[in-house]
């Protein structure tokens, strides 16, 4: 199939899928209203509506989930059979295949003597694109590439004076700006999928797209928990892995956070209200590419709510590739953050591409291994990643606790 058919075809796909979403979201309104309705006059709904709502929810999920994978594949290119390649892929592609180094080709660093292949350019940015679809916290914070195994930035703390002068006046030193080194070092992540000498002989097979289809969502997984949680040992540092203080009392190095009053939960009164608290916490300037970052049970639960005109505050995705939103702003959904519970931070608010950094170490290096596991081959794929937050004014989350 031609790329531009498969465009067509996904395309007509996606508008199907939308229009099942749109549709789907309204059955879980009225559906929702009426709950709502028995829940005031009655004090509690029938329990086959409460049914009906959680299946509505659920299926609103599944079809988002599935327009999101229609687009990353209509967007995703390829390489057609027999189509030309750099001299340092076809060079890789044989490696994968037979094992075969090209002439004058040293071992991967860190495997002395064993064989390994660093993989070209083309396949490195592949899998990196692939990441970026599969990867949610990659996909809205800056990435950086670097050649380093540390990667310094310098940042301002404030402290830097100012004044207005005239044309001819003297210029007062200022105070010079407080400044502070963070360091975002790169850890090892690997995979290891495995392929049958039969399919690696297969010409028709194209050996780069299946090692970066395979290793994609065993790399996002484990860098996606990291970016949400990770103690930043042999791993990137989570934004939760960082002391979070009430908003309005952190220092520098801590995040700030938005009480929604009730241990566990929302205010049953005015559940929006700890929401727009969240949005108002960051400053004007992070507000602008502000968005929602939740897992998929917290999205189910504010859902729900609707503002004092009774609209709801959540609305489906309008467009191919878009994002659902809260209250105007974009929502992600990452599984790894949280469920809602006591003092869980289950919803982070703020400019997630000024606040948190992706640290890419260039350079993916595959050890083929065809013994280990005979008759399958193994591939030891590795890839050096780091992360952690690298404004902290930029992010802000939201505590469901009293305080």
């Amino acid at each position: 199939m031609s790329k531009e058919t498969k465009m067509t075809a996904a395309t007509g796909d996606s508008r199907a899928v939308m229009g099942e979403l749109l549709a789907a979201f309204e059955q879980f309104k009225q559906a929702n209203d009426q709950r709502l309705a028995e829940i005031e006059t009655r004090a509690a709904a029938d329990v086959l509506l409460e049914d009906k709502v959680a299946r509505i929810d659920k299926a609103l999920d599944s079809q988002k989930s599935a327009l999101d994978r229609l687009v990353h594949e209509a967007a995703r290119p390829g390489l057609a059979p027999g189509a030309d390649r750099s001299a340092a892929s076809t060079g890789f592609a044989a490696y994968m295949r037979s094992g075969q180094l090209a002439e004058g080709k040293s071992a991967t660093a860190g495997t002395p003597g064993e064989g390994g292949h660093v993989v070209p350019a083309e396949t490195e940015a592949r899998i990196d694109r692939l990441l970026a679809e599969a990867s949610p916290i990659r996909a809205i914070a800056t990435v950086r590439q670097t050649a380093s195994g540390t990667f310094r930035k310098p940042v301002s703390r404030g402290g830097a004076a100012t004044g207005w002068v005239s044309e001819t006046a003297a210029r007062p030193e200022t105070d010079a700006p407080s400044l502070e080194l963070i360091e975002f070092p790169a850890a090892e992540l690997y995979a290891m999928p495995a392929a049958t000498q039969q399919l690696l002989d297969d010409a028709m097979v194209d050996v780069e797209d299946w090692l970066a289809e395979e290793v994609r969502d065993v790399f996002a997984a484990q860098e996606s928990a990291a970016f949400v949680s990770g103690d930043g040992i042999n791993k990137p540092r989570g934004l939760l892995d960082y002391t979070a203080v009430a908003e309005g009392t952190q220092a520098w190095g801590e995040l700030g956070y938005v009480a929604t009053g009730t241990a566990g939960g929302f205010d049953a009164t005015d559940p929006a209200d700890a929401l727009i608290d969240l949005i108002y916490a960051p400053k004007t300037a992070y507000r602008a590419k502000g968005r929602f970052l939740m897992n998929r049970q917290t999205v189910s639960a504010v859902r729900r709510f609707k503002d004092a005109d009774g609209n709801y505050l959540w609305q489906p995705a309008l467009g191919e590739g878009a994002s659902s939103t809260l209250l105007g702003y974009p929502v992600t959904e990452a599984e790894d953050m949280p469920d809602i519970g006591t003092d869980s931070a289950s919803i982070a608010f703020g400019d997630f591409a000024r606040g948190y950094l992706v640290l890419d170490r260039q350079g993916v290096e595959v050890l083929r291994d065809p013994f280990s596991a005979k008759p399958y081959v193994l591939f030891y794929t590795t890839k050096r990643v780091g992360g952690g937050v690298q404004d902290f004014e930029a992010i802000k989350l939201l505590k469901f606790g009293v305080s």
